[in-house]
């Protein structure tokens, strides 16, 4: 079987990887509402929506809870029920999703979202915006206008497909 009918066989499976993916690594493109005092910095849940305009006009949703900063974290995302989804886990040296009984591994987060998606996100940016830093990444733009109500987006609209993300944050 070549590699193209290998890949198409996993399209149903890599979709929703993706849009895991893409959702977890996008949520982190967004910047965090003001914290009580004893909440802790690195860590943050809420519930986000990703729609990706492609031919097969994807789209995903699901509860996340996220945990750690780009050289070391998780993030797992949860379904309407309260269960699991898949959960990713990151340190410098490696990246592993679980989704299920499915377990994926690489040499870093970066490396695991270019695999699964194709792009290459800018995931280390993606922890600066969520401190609240407003710093500027090609291709990107957030929407940080209702912030201080826990409500963010934020638009990949190059390389193509455009992808659209949105976070109710728990405050």
């Amino acid at each position: 079987m070549s590699q193209s009918q290998l890949a198409a066989d996993h399209r149903p499976l890599r979709g929703r990887l993706v849009l895991g993916i893409v959702a977890a690594a996008t949520l982190v493109a967004c910047a965090q509402p003001p914290r009580p005092a004893d909440a802790s910095p690195d860590h943050w849940s809420g519930r986000l929506a990703v729609q990706v305009e492609d031919d097969a006009g994807q789209s995903f949703s699901a509860g996340f809870e996220l945990k750690g900063h780009a050289s070391a974290g998780q993030l797992t995302l949860i379904n309407p029920l309260g269960n699991i989804i898949a959960r990713v886990e990151w340190t410098p040296h490696r990246a592993v999703l679980v989704q299920g009984q499915e377990r994926r591994e690489a040499a870093s987060l970066q490396t695991l979202v270019h695999d699964l998606t194709g792009s290459d996100l800018p995931i280390y940016a993606l922890f600066s915006w969520l401190k609240g830093e407003a710093l500027q990444v090609a291709g990107w733009r957030t929407n940080l206008d209702a912030l201080q109500q826990g409500r963010l987006s934020a638009t990949r609209e190059q390389p193509l497909p455009r992808t659209t993300l949105r976070i109710v944050l728990s405050l």
